[in-house]
């Protein structure tokens, strides 16, 4: 990562990312050509400072911070960052609803609302929300409701695929247990349904009715096909807990972050080196992930940024480094982070230079020849 400063000291410096800084800096450096249109600041700048950086994570995340800081009015357009399609569990309204959106409201602790995610893209998202809410009784609609006999319904309520609390097809109580089915069902990732199924489908069977449980076996067959779309990385956000190992420029180690409470923290290193077998990898792990501090996302805004950070890493067909998330009691397996880092490490040993991480100044444009 590095940024280009002009000798005046309130202009914009340019910032990039690059796994060739020699020959980026002198694409943007060299001696401009005539009646060329590319980007020169051979004239403009000054000051060059750079870190080196041991994965494209890093970078983006580096990045991230940096123009987040030098830049708050424009950092996103220029991150191109575009914010993760979530499912917003609205308990904040009388009547309970889900729906898909990109904006995190308040974050943990300052608000009703849930929220699951992320998903690859916000038509997963949508499909995914549709084929479960067929499996409910929870309203759809989009309109404040206000009780009334009197009302007609939707097609939802005449197809007996909702309780139409709309005019009064059943009492609050009855709703409010349908939503906390609801619930349970996207904090469990779809589990607490498919095991409410199996149990029914195993009954049915006990009891020789084997018909019924055909049908019960084809209602699993379809849910399973649906969770399909709830990848390894959906969890109910404030939940979301996971460890990222990547490379690391520092010789012997890999780097390690975190994402919790909407933050990303990092990068800490792990060190894998045989001289430092005389301490085990899992006790250097706890003491690693004990210095990754988070103190939460102060914002829906930097929740959602940070996290569209990592569901972009996440999806890549091709992406270096491995993820490990927390199990649903929260536990982190470092069993799994240290596997994960020694494979991690290994393929690191492969590359052709590693080299230490530190910040550096040059002082003349003219010396990187």
């Amino acid at each position: 990562m590095f940024l280009l400063r002009g000798e005046d000291a309130a202009a914009e410096p340019y910032a990039g990312k690059t796994s060739n800084l020699r020959k980026r800096l002198l694409r943007l450096l060299a001696p401009p050509e005539s009646q060329s249109k590319r980007l020169n600041l051979r004239e403009r700048a000054a000051v060059i400072e750079y870190s080196l950086t041991g994965s494209d994570f890093e970078s983006v995340l580096l990045l991230y911070r940096l123009l987040r800081h030098e830049f708050p009015r424009t950092y996103q357009k220029r991150l191109r960052l575009r914010p993760a399609p979530v499912i917003r569990l609205n308990l904040e309204n009388a009547f309970p609803r889900a729906y898909v959106t990109t904006k995190i409201g308040r974050v943990k602790g300052r608000g009703r609302s849930l929220y699951y995610g992320p998903f690859r893209a916000r038509t997963v998202a949508e499909t995914f929300l549709n084929d479960s809410l067929d499996l409910f009784k929870m309203r759809r609609c989009t309109f404040e409701l206000n009780p009334d006999p009197a009302f007609p319904g939707c097609v939802y309520s005449e197809m007996k695929m909702c309780l139409a609390p709309c005019f009064k097809g059943c009492t609050d109580e009855a709703y409010a247990a349908e939503v906390a089915r609801v619930q349970a069902y996207f904090d469990s990732g779809g589990q607490s349904l498919l095991q409410e199924l199996e149990a029914e489908r195993d009954r049915l069977s006990s009891d020789l009715d084997f018909e019924a449980a055909a049908q019960q076996h084809a209602k699993i067959a379809k849910l399973k096909n649906v969770l399909s779309a709830w990848d390894d990385i959906c969890h109910r956000l404030d939940h979301l807990d996971a460890v990222i190992v990547q490379p690391s420029v520092q010789p012997n180690s890999v780097a390690l972050f975190r994402f919790r409470n909407g933050e990303l923290a990092g990068p800490e290193y792990l060190a894998l080196a045989a001289e430092s077998e005389d301490q085990p990898p899992s006790t250097g792990l706890q003491e690693a992930l004990q210095k990754l501090h988070l103190s939460g996302a102060t914002s829906g805004q930097q929740f959602a940024e940070e996290l569209a950070i990592l569901k972009r890493w996440n999806y890549r067909s091709h992406k270096t480094g491995e993820v490990i998330f927390a199990k649903t009691d929260g536990e982190l397996s470092l069993r799994k982070i240290v596997n994960a880092a020694n494979r991690i490490y290994k393929g690191e040993r492969k590359s052709e230079t590693t080299e230490t991480t530190s910040d550096h100044v040059l002082k003349s444009p003219e010396s990187i020849s």
